[in-house]
This record gives C-alpha cells, structure tokens and sequence, in this order.
C-alpha cells in the first residue's frame, strides 16, 4: 500500500472507534427517593408514635420544601435520643432533597446497620452514591437490595450500570437483562447491553440490539453511527455506506457519521460523492469539514490526482482565522507545485509567510519554486530563512547542502550535511556526507 492510500485508510480506520454506550442512564434520583417517603408495613422498621405524629407533619413538605422540611425535623428531633432507624431513613431522604448528601448518607448508613434488611434504605444509600459517581460503593448497596427481596428493574438497571463503569462487564450484563426482563421498553438498559456487546466484540447481538433502538428511535443519530461502526467492524463496509447514506438522505446522520461516510467513499475514489459529503460537513461543522476536506485534497495531490484535488479545494469557501488560512494556502501550493505551475506557488505561499513568517514548511516549499525555476539566489535566501526555523532546520540542511554542492562549495555543503546529522542519522545522508568529504579533500577546501 503506498503512502497515500496508507494516510487516508488510517483516517477511516480513526473514525471506527466504537462509542461507548455506558451513558448514564436518564432516570430522577430525587424522584425515586421521594416515592420511598411512604412505609412498607411488615417489612420494615417501625416508627415511635412520637415520630410517626412528626412524620406527618412534614411528610408533604419532602417533595415541595424539603429545605424547610429539614429544619422542621433537625429542630423537633434536636432533644431527642437516637431516633429510630425508620425516622433516619426519613431524615436521609429529606437531606437528599435538600442537597446536604453527606448528612442523608450518614442517616441511611445508621438505618442499614440498625436495620440491615431495611430494602429500601439499600437502595436509596445506593442511588446516592450512583448519583455521585460513587459506582463502586452502589454496587454493594443495589446487590444488598436485590438479595432482599427487590425486583424492579431500575434497581437492576443501576446496579448494571455501575457494576459496568467499575468494569464487571458479566455480572453488569446479568444486571441489564434481568432489568430488560421487567421493562422490556427500557432505551437505558438496551443501551447499557448494548455497550456490553461492543466491548465484547459480540457483534451479532450487538446488530440486532442497535437495530431495535433505531426502530424505537429513528431520530437518534447516535445509533445509526454505532450501527454502521458495528457493520465496519465486521468489514462489512458496502452496508455500512449503505446504512450512512440512508441517515444522510433523511437527514439522520450526524456530524461523525457524515465523516464516516465521506471516508469510505474517499477509500473507494469516489471523489464527487466524498467530496459532497465532507461540503455537507463542512457546512454543520466548519472547522471539522474544512480539515476534512484539506486532508482528501492532500491525499489527492500525493497520489497524483490534481484534477481530483482541484475539484476538492474549490469547494472549500473563505477560511475562517489565520491558521485555517495558512493550512488552505499551503494546500493551494501544493497542487501548483505538483502541477509545475511555479509563479501560481510562489503566489500562495509568499501569501502565506504574509499571516505567518517563521513557517518552516512553507518555506521551504518556497526555496523548491524558486530552484525549480532555476532562481537559485531567491531558493538560497528561503532555505536559509527555513534553516533558521528549528521545526524545518533539518530539511533546509539537505536542500542547502545540495545547491553548494552544485556551487561546488563543497566545504559549506559538508557543514549542511553534519548539521542534518545532528538532527537525525540516516544512512543515506551520512553515505552523502562521505562523497562530500571525498571531494573537500580533492579540491584542497577546508571549513574555517
């Protein structure tokens, strides 16, 4: 594979990277919380009558005003001894509402160990923690739920999803189908299987459950770019263009996947289409369609596709800001040194060192138009100017090296040579450097 074909293959295979699907799921901790505010009889704790008679005072004021419903309980329980495990759970739920997470945690940890099969104390304790990112501390807490007795498929679902952000990927995707088996319509736990499966490479079932969130949610661009990634995976490409150029014609497609598209209609040369394409980019995204495009045009003029390349760089509109400019002109440059059209390159470039003087590259493609039209005096002046600039010392050292040499300036062109090596051994040059110095010590030259 050459080089070129090697730049724009490594591009595709950039964009094959798998989203990851263990996106918090989009439920109400308050919510859930607040829905426990409500006893279970028999199956837990009892309040004293001294508490249940505070309970239900404030026990409306948990969801509308829990702030004041926490004063309200701190100051009537204030001369009291150690309420009951019941009336902490409530006291948790009230600072949970309030904000003050480290006062309901402290209140639900006391109710658990009083009252260690209090289930719902397990999985509010839980859900604070998931809510704070504290996945490997919910863990215990939604799987302390589960053994008691509690069935409902949010409390499987976050215990799936945090057992996957800790990494326990077999035990998280037990979690997600029991969670599946009691809502089956869940987009949360689908999406959590389904990350599962891509991290698994199990990309059968992977298909079939990415299919069904876009059969759910057609709108979801996301879905339809994780689709057509699970198709590349598989190397089934001819589909997954397929799949993309559906979401682009409806309108689906997303940013990514419009540059997933392009990318694959760049490795097939189809020009016009990746080029379509990465102008559709380029009008949502500005900066990533415009790097697009300059980097199709660059592979094309590599590869010897001027026509192609022109083609590509004239859809590309006024570059917004200096370095958008500087990266246009020198593609512009590029293609009319590739084409040998030595005035057009020296116009571009010498725009170029107008917005940024120190560029090296740009100087030394400046330094080739001059020597390719055989004016070795300005080629010289922009090699030194390049020599000078340390990212392009190196390449300015061989080309100078070369024009003393054809000056047979040998003494000079060996201190070019040894300067290029200090940078970076090659066996090339140093076999370069040997012929220099063969001729040094044949014309009687020396360095000062």
């Amino acid at each position: 594979m050459n080089p070129q074909k090697t730049l724009l293959v490594a591009s595709l295979a950039a964009s094959l990277v798998l989203p990851a699907f263990a996106s918090e799921p989009k439920l109400d901790p308050k919510r859930i919380i607040n829905e426990s505010n409500s006893f279970l009889k028999e199956r837990e704790p009892e309040m004293t009558e001294e508490e249940y008679a505070l309970y239900q005072k404030v026990v409306s004021m948990l969801t509308a005003n829990p702030a004041f419903a926490v004063k309200l309980l701190e100051a009537m329980n204030s001369d009291r001894e150690e309420p009951s495990p019941a009336f902490q759970f409530i006291l948790g739920n009230a600072y949970y509402a309030a904000g003050e997470n480290e006062k309901a945690e402290a209140n639900y940890r006391s109710s658990v160990r009083r009252f260690p099969t209090f289930l719902r104390a397990w999985v509010n304790l839980g859900i604070l923690y998931y809510s704070s990112a504290r996945y490997a501390e919910a863990v215990p807490c939604f799987s302390k739920a589960v053994v008691l007795g509690d069935r409902d498929s949010t409390t499987f679902g976050l215990l799936g999803f945090s057992l996957q952000k800790e990494g326990d990927l077999v035990s998280a995707e037990m979690a997600y189908m029991q969670a599946l088996g009691g809502d089956p319509a869940n987009v949360d736990w689908k999406e959590g299987l389904l990350g599962i499966c891509i991290d698994g490479k199990q990309f059968t079932r992977a298909e079939s459950l990415v299919k069904n969130l876009i059969k759910e949610r057609p709108r979801e661009a996301r879905y339809w770019l994780t689709y057509a990634n699970i198709l590349l995976a598989e190397n089934r490409k001819v589909e997954a263009t397929v799949l993309l150029e559906t979401a682009s014609g409806t309108g689906v497609a997303s940013v990514e996947g419009l540059m997933t598209l392009g990318d694959l209609y760049a490795e097939q040369n189809m020009v016009p289409e990746a080029a379509e394409v990465y102008q559709k980019v380029l009008a949502a995204s500005p900066e990533m369609g415009g790097q697009k495009l300059l980097h199709y045009a660059q592979v094309l003029i590599y590869a010897g596709r001027l026509q192609d390349a022109e083609h590509v760089l004239d859809r590309i509109g006024a570059p917004a800001g200096d370095a958008a400019s500087v990266v246009l002109l020198q593609a512009r440059a590029d293609l009319y040194t590739a084409e040998r059209k030595w005035p057009e390159a020296r116009r571009e470039l010498e725009e170029l060192l107008k917005i940024s003087p120190l560029d090296g590259k740009a100087l030394v493609s400046l330094g080739r138009a001059y020597a390719s039209d055989d004016d070795v005096p300005r080629a010289t002046l922009a090699f030194e100017a390049a020599y000078r600039v340390a990212s392009s010392t190196y390449v300015a050292s061989l080309e100078l090296a070369n024009i003393e040499l054809k000056n047979r300036h040998y003494a000079k062109s060996e201190e070019y040579l040894e300067k290029a090596l200090s940078i970076e051994k090659t066996d090339a040059v140093e076999d370069f450097l040997v012929r220099v110095k063969s001729l040094v010590a044949g014309s009687g030259q020396a360095n000062p």
